[in-house]
């Protein structure tokens, strides 16, 4: 193992003791218990699959179509209102800002910065998001 793969699994270790990670870990937990959330989740799952398998046919029933997507609405919309629910995509935000954060030191890092004092532009949707999919050049 090199000293770089063995750093970044001390890195690792360190995220899993983070207490966004752990919020995180504690808020997934709960959802995977939730009876009544995975049950709207399977429901709104089985919906999709039968728009995207009506959508696909030659001559889609536009009627089932537009029942199908209300109904997706309506289960998503209550997904979106479960208490579980909110508290995961808020520790999820709070992980994803995390490792965004660390991808961009990272970054930095290698486009020759101070490994000590490189700081990454605040995010306020013009900096860095850690996706160079999305990037056009680092400045």
């Amino acid at each position: 193992m090199t000293k770089v793969e063995e750093l970044a699994r001390k890195l690792g270790a360190a995220v899993q003791e983070d207490e966004r990670y752990l919020a995180f870990a504690a808020a997934k937990e709960k959802n995977d218990a939730d009876t009544e959330l995975n049950g709207l989740i399977g429901r709104l799952n089985l919906l999709q699959m039968s728009y995207q398998n009506e959508s696909a046919k030659e001559t889609p029933d536009d009627d089932k179509l537009e029942k199908w997507d209300a109904d997706f609405r309506e289960i998503y919309g209550q997904i979106m209102l479960n208490e579980n629910m909110r508290a995961f995509e808020e520790a999820k935000q709070g992980v994803d800002d995390m490792m965004n954060y660390l991808i961009q030191i990272l970054s930095l890092c290698v486009n020759g910065e101070d490994p000590a004092t490189c700081e990454p532009a605040p995010s306020d949707g013009g900096g860095c998001t850690g996706s160079c999919s999305t990037c056009g050049g680092c400045g």
